[in-house]
């Protein structure tokens, strides 16, 4: 009873699934047996008939409509391969593969139909009913499949074949999406990911240097990924998008002429589109329809060479076209195997009937079609008569030149027959299943095929290494063509005009020759598509509120800025010793400027330098030559020899400050201009305050003389300079100068000195004025001594003249720069120089050379006595006004007749007036060899006070 219950059970599951074989499998098919199965998607038409379905009554299979002539020709390529293999003595000796090919119509819905048939004979396979009955005349399964072309329609196959472990191996199907093996464990392909596409149509944007563009994506899971990883590879090269939509082939007229209103009114003119011929030819036609000839379209290789896009009629908007094709591959034999076809030929392929009818746009006998067009559903067409001349037809079908698609099913079909080669010579114990097994080749199932499909790895005809392990993908390698009008028929050419490989041994991935292309199919520049007009060199790339980056004004570098290409994203700085030109495109050297010796202000100040010193030469050799004379000895006249040689440093010490500064000219040049003024100063300082302490001393005695005797004038000279020197030492030690080049300014490069410490030169400075100041301080008391003598007011004037100079020079020091701060202290020492050479001896210089009659003693001692002359009386009247003081204040009234003379004894005569005889005081003042008799007396009469 149970026997009987379980046969009764399998047999209505077999007429149950024999069933589903007949109503999901698709009517129209390519079929022949074998011992080993395998099964084809091709997309024999481009899609299905728009049919709402109201359910009004039982659901009817939507029709497909627009014949593909290239899938038609892929379905040949499997069947050639499968033909080729059972024809081969080394490739599966005596076992015979067939197969079930079925159209996919280019829909997930068609695609799913077909493949429901693959999966319902296999789980037929699995329930083992051979015991119940004879099953051998029944289809064996499926073992693997291949197809389909779309990835989205390999997608939703691939979901529905992993669930059964049947290998799928797409030809078409490049989806990144795809590479997940843990998703889609069953599915392979041979051809490239789109991944490295989109990288490569990045590159080919960035190589025209195009940076706005258009994107254009299938809504599907082949151009929703690819257009993605598209567009950060642009965000990555800097590269903008203007506009970015998908589209579908299903998308309504309304939408159609909307988006094409968008791209007309963009300014991108580069359009990117990831999308399969169907897909993008409703936009065609629109954009045809309205004639817009100014774009350049990048292809994928979806629909680069697509028969229904590639249309001559398409070619004064579609022209120029710049698109990826796979790499191609040799079919020895192919070409004839396409041109054998013949309805009565291909009794197994019902594809051929459809394809004779619709290359020669006849029916053939017994067409369904030709039913339809009696009953005026279509439009009439002539009765094929089956002697039509295939090769003389120009159809898709016969483009064998390029198999690219083509080839990669034939590779495909190759593999799945290297797999089970390898399943048929499995030495037992070494095989890939439990225990070194090995599967049996007359019973090989689809999970087995899987198994040994991802360990496979051969070299196809064309020397590529196939594997489908887990991470493992064909290498990229593209062809890029250019659309180009034919000369002879005007029909469209796919020229050649580089290629990209991701595995290229030069390292160059993209190579492309810019003289083949033609640009919208006439021209040869190269079409400008960016969002704003390049930056020409010397100016910048300058940021636009609220505009993406690719949109910018140019902006001019700013002075020291430099840009020597076109669209710089930023100036670069000119380096330290360079300034940039007046178009801010590259950079010049600085003029490197000093107080040179060579040009005229530094000629001048070297002349007045020059002139200074030969002027106190000249003065110290008429004071050595004259130095006997009373003028040169009234004027100290070591100690004017002392000066005359400062002042000979003074305007020495000016020359170092010319030339270009070094090390040493900058540790120089201060302390010897600071030394050579405070000796100067000091011998004026000493010289000037012994004869005013000599003058103002009521009697002068031997004191006097000893105390400023000449060895401490030297010794107060050597102090005050030695204070400087100190000054230096300790300057030259802490912080000392040194050559500096200021690179502050903008074409100049300004060589000057770093005085190390600004406190240092301040201190050297302000201690030479102090020491001005005192002198001053003894010259305005000594303006009134005899002129001849020591020429107080000319001193007074000339400390002056230093005070107004350095006192201008601090604010000139200070607000000046590079070489005028030399010139401005040249000029401060040469001028302070010449006023203590001018006011100090041109005088006597004047008198010794010119006025001989006044260098005599009589003159010196005439000036000395009108000078004693003068102090007398003022002595006299002071001592007058204190008697008369004194006497007021003693009791009552008294009365005093002062009475003065005064006596000049010179030459040993004597002149006395008579009031004087008896009370007189004749102190005695010696110069030279006169004497000069200061005689002063004092009478007081005094009367008694009458109480």
């Amino acid at each position: 009873m149970r026997f009987h219950l379980k046969f009764y059970l399998h047999y209505l599951v077999l007429l149950g699934f024999s069933g589903v074989i007949s109503i999901y499998g698709p009517h129209q098919r390519a079929q022949r047996t074998g011992d080993i199965l395998l099964g084809g998607l091709f997309p024999i038409h481009f899609g299905v008939a728009s049919k709402d379905q109201d359910l009004a009554a039982r659901p009817e299979s939507t029709e497909c409509v627009r014949y593909n002539f290239r899938g038609f020709r892929w379905l040949q390529s499997m069947i050639f391969a499968i033909e080729e293999i059972n024809n081969s003595s080394t490739l599966l000796p005596n076992i015979t593969l067939g197969y079930r090919i079925f159209d996919t119509c280019n829909t997930v819905s068609k695609a799913l139909e077909a493949s429901l048939s693959f999966v319902a004979q296999n789980k037929i396979d699995s329930l083992n009913l051979d015991e119940f009955c004879n099953c051998t005349g029944n289809i064996p399964s499926t073992i693997a499949v291949v197809g389909a072309s779309g990835s989205a329609v390999s997608t939703a196959v691939a979901d529905l074949l992993g669930l059964f472990y049947i290998p799928q191996i797409s030809y078409a199907s490049s989806s990144r999406l795809l590479s997940n093996k843990n998703q889609y464990k069953s599915f392979m392909r041979t051809i490239p990911t789109d991944e490295y596409q989109a990288i490569a149509m990045a590159a080919i944007i960035d190589h025209f240097q195009w940076n706005w563009v258009i994107a254009i994506a299938s809504d599907d899971e082949y151009g929703r990924p690819g257009i993605e990883k598209f567009e950060n590879e642009m965000f990555h090269r800097d590269i903008c998008i203007d506009l970015n939509v998908l589209i579908s082939q299903y998308i309504d007229e309304a939408e159609i002429r909307r988006l094409a209103d968008r791209i007309e009114n963009s300014t991108a003119k580069v359009i990117a589109v990831f999308a399969s011929g169907p897909d993008i030819e409703p936009l065609i036609k629109e954009m045809v329809r309205r004639n817009v000839t100014d774009r350049v379209w990048l292809a994928s290789e979806a629909w680069a060479s697509s028969s229904l896009v590639a249309k001559p009629e398409y070619l004064d908007v579609m022209g120029g076209t710049i698109g990826f094709a796979l790499r191609a591959g040799h079919i020895p034999g192919f070409k004839e195997f396409l041109q054998q076809v013949h309805p009565k030929k291909s009794s197994h392929n019902e594809f051929v009937r459809e394809f004779w009818e619709e290359t020669f746009n006849c029916y053939l006998e017994d067409s369904p079609r030709n039913e339809d067009s009696e009953n005026g559903s279509t439009s009439f067409r002539p009765l094929c008569t089956g002697e039509e001349d295939i090769a003389s037809v120009e159809t898709p079908y016969l483009d064998y030149t390029h198999l690219r698609i083509s080839y990669n099913v034939y590779v495909a079909v190759y593999a799945i027959a290297q797999a089970l080669q390898d399943i048929l010579t499995c030495t037992p114990g070494k095989g890939l299943f439990a225990n070194g097994s090995c599967a049996d080749i007359r019973k090989v199932e689809a999970w087995q095929v899987l198994k040994q499909l991802r360990h496979l790895n051969f070299i196809n005809s064309i020397g590529e290494r196939v594997r489908f392990d887990n991470g493992s993908e064909l290498s990229a390698n593209y062809t890029i063509i250019n659309w180009h009008r034919s000369s002879e028929d005007g029909s469209v050419v796919f020229k050649e005009v580089g290629y990209y490989s991701v595995h290229n041994k030069n390292g160059a991935k993209l190579s492309i020759d810019k003289t083949k292309i033609l640009w919208n199919g006439r021209l040869t520049e190269v079409p400008f598509s960016n969002c704003s007009e390049e930056c020409e060199p010397g100016t910048r790339k300058g940021i636009i509120d609220g505009e993406p980056t690719c949109c910018f004004e140019c902006t001019e570098c700013s002075d020291g800025e430099y840009s020597d290409h076109k669209d710089a994203s930023v100036c670069s700085k000119c380096p330290n010793n360079s300034w940039s030109n007046g178009n801010h495109t590259s950079c010049f050297l600085k003029e490197i400027e000093f107080l040179s010796w060579t040009e005229p202000f530094g000629i001048a100040l070297a002349l007045f330098a020059v002139l200074g010193v030969l002027l106190t030469a000249f003065v110290l050799g008429v004071f050595v030559q004259f130095r006997d004379t009373p003028i040169v000895k009234a004027s100290n006249r070591e100690l004017s020899f002392l000066l005359l040689f400062s002042l000979i440093c003074c305007f020495s010490s000016s020359l170092v400050f010319i030339g270009e500064p070094q090390d040493w000219t900058c540790r120089l040049r201060q302390p010897a201009f600071g030394i050579s003024f405070v000796l100067c100063i000091s011998c004026i300082l000493v010289k000037t305050n012994r004869v005013l302490l000599v003058f103002e001393a009521k009697i002068p005695t031997s004191l006097h003389r000893k105390w400023w005797g000449l060895n401490l004038q030297f010794l107060l000279v050597f102090l005050f300079t030695f204070v400087q020197v100190m000054i230096c030492v300790v300057w030259l030690y802490n912080a000392p100068p040194g050559s500096y080049k200021n690179y502050d300014f903008d074409e100049i490069i300004f060589i000057t000195c770093n005085e190390g410490s600004m406190m240092a030169l301040g201190f050297l400075i302000g201690y030479t004025c102090l020491l001005a100041a005192v002198c001053f301080f003894f010259a305005f008391k000594s303006r009134k001594l005899p002129e001849n003598f020591t020429e107080a007011k000319f001193i007074t004037f000339s400390m002056l003249i230093f005070f107004i100079v350095w006192i201008s020079f601090i604010p000139a020091y200070f607000s000046t720069y590079g070489k005028f701060v030399s010139a401005v202290e040249v000029i401060a020492i040469l001028a302070s120089s010449f006023s203590l050479l001018a006011c100090i001896f041109f005088n006597k210089v004047y008198i010794i050379l010119l006025k001989p009659s006044r260098n005599t003693i009589e003159e010196v001692r005439c000036s000395t006595a009108a000078h004693a002359f003068k102090a007398a009386a003022k002595a006299t009247l002071r001592h007058s006004s204190a008697s008369r003081k004194r006497s007021s204040s003693v009791g009552g009234s008294s009365a005093s007749s002062p009475s003065s003379s005064i006596s000049l004894k010179t030459n040993g005569n004597e002149t006395e007036s008579p009031s004087t005889r008896r009370h007189s005081h004749k102190p005695r003042v010696s110069f030279g060899s006169g004497t000069v008799s200061l005689s002063l007396s004092f009478e007081e009469a005094r009367k008694n006070s009458v109480k």
